[in-house]
């Protein structure tokens, strides 16, 4: 019974920056590891993020680090995916997601809530 949006997606160049957003709903927010996976036409859906519960742990897949930073507010029910210097390959659908079991985060089969996506379209 988690209900999770993403917002925040949008064009923008190549060396851009966008803030994605997710908000969730009820009160066990903080009982879930959250992640960001993408997915771009055609594709299986790519791990991008993890944050543990309490923001303790974070890890990204190789291609983002350095680049992107995931946080959590659980006072406020959301989850954040900061992304600077931005690159065409970084065009996909991002989705938001939730995993009570606590190893494994980039598992996306494992995860038990999803948002409906937001697009990121970066232009060369």
């Amino acid at each position: 019974q988690v209900q999770l949006v993403e917002s925040g997606g949008g064009l923008v160049q190549t060396g851009g920056s966008l803030r994605l957003s997710c908000a969730a709903s009820g009160r066990t927010f903080s009982q879930y590891n959250m992640g960001w996976f993408r997915q771009a036409p055609g594709k299986g859906r790519e791990f991008v993020a993890a944050i543990s519960r309490f923001g303790g742990t974070t890890s990204y897949t190789d291609s983002v680090k350095g680049r992107f930073t995931i946080s959590r507010d659980n006072a406020k029910n959301t989850v954040s995916l900061q992304m600077n210097s931005l690159k065409p390959e970084d065009t996909a659908v991002y989705y938001c997601a939730g995993k009570y079991v606590n190893r494994d985060l980039d598992r996306a089969h494992e995860y038990d809530y999803w948002g409906q996506g937001t697009q990121v379209t970066v232009s060369s």
